[in-house]
């Protein structure tokens, strides 16, 4: 099966909504990885800033996000200008996607694209 998971929730929000939907985005990722699915998780919206807050050893969910990172494919690099998550962005790691060209953006993820592939999209 091919799982692609892509996280919306937004970290600075501070509720405990948004970590647990992030937390359950992890958890499905990590069961998808055991069962042998092909796997991708991307950051969009107010989610391209949760890969600083993963990658600080501080973070409770910091082990379960390093033992995932090979199937991080990026994040929306359009959503990320405007959230001010470039830089987090950067020091994690996380590559930059523009591939769905919207006017008045750098790109954005294509969210599409991975539906036109046969993937199954889960959002959080």
């Amino acid at each position: 099966m091919k799982t692609a998971i892509v996280i919306y929730s937004d970290p600075k929000s501070g509720s405990d909504e948004s970590l647990t939907r992030m937390l359950n985005a992890l958890g499905m990722a990590d069961e998808c990885r055991r069962e042998g699915d092909e796997l991708a998780i991307a950051f969009a919206g107010t989610g391209t800033r949760w890969p600083a807050e993963l990658s600080k050893l501080s973070h409770p969910a910091n082990a379960r996000y390093d033992a995932l990172r090979e199937h991080v494919v990026g994040a929306s690099r359009g959503c990320a200008v405007r959230n001010e998550a470039v830089e987090g962005l950067e020091e994690a790691g996380v590559a930059l996607i523009g591939d769905n060209p919207v006017e008045g953006t750098p790109g954005v993820l294509s969210v599409r694209r991975y539906l036109a592939e046969g993937w199954n999209v889960v959002t959080f």
